[in-house]
């Protein structure tokens, strides 16, 4: 399955799914990562650390900080990688309300981190984007 094309069917098909608990975004050092006992819902490397991304419970178990909450959205529309427009409308509808967005591509889904506090209304735009389409 090489996953949805149609920006049109894609984004009727976003059926948002808001994830229950809050996610940090940290930065590791590069040798630190297996000594944590994390399994990190997302990892990248980047020159000046390990970037993870880890439920919040886990990374205070582990000692770690962070300096604000994140909700994690799942687009549950299996959208191709080489899809061109979905992420761009997204943005735009999220930004259209004031809510700042960090996406991931998965192979199959695509994935939003927005502020914690923010979560309800971007489910809502997001919605909105898709009844719209």
């Amino acid at each position: 399955m090489t996953g949805e094309r149609d920006l049109g069917r894609l984004l009727r098909g976003l059926d948002p799914l808001l994830h229950a608990e809050p996610y940090w975004f940290v930065s590791v050092e590069p040798g630190a990562v297996g000594g944590l006992g994390l399994e990190p819902l997302g990892l990248f490397r980047e020159a000046e650390g390990v970037t993870l991304i880890v439920a919040r419970a886990a990374a205070e178990r582990a000692g770690l900080t962070a300096g604000e909450d994140w909700a994690w959205i799942t687009l549950q529309v299996h959208s191709a990688l080489a899809a061109v427009g979905m992420m761009a409308a997204v943005a735009g509808a999220l930004a259209a309300a004031e809510i700042s967005c960090n996406p991931v591509a998965g192979f199959y889904h695509d994935h939003l981190f927005v502020p914690w506090a923010a979560r309800e209304r971007a489910v809502a735009a997001l919605r909105q984007l898709s009844a719209g389409a």
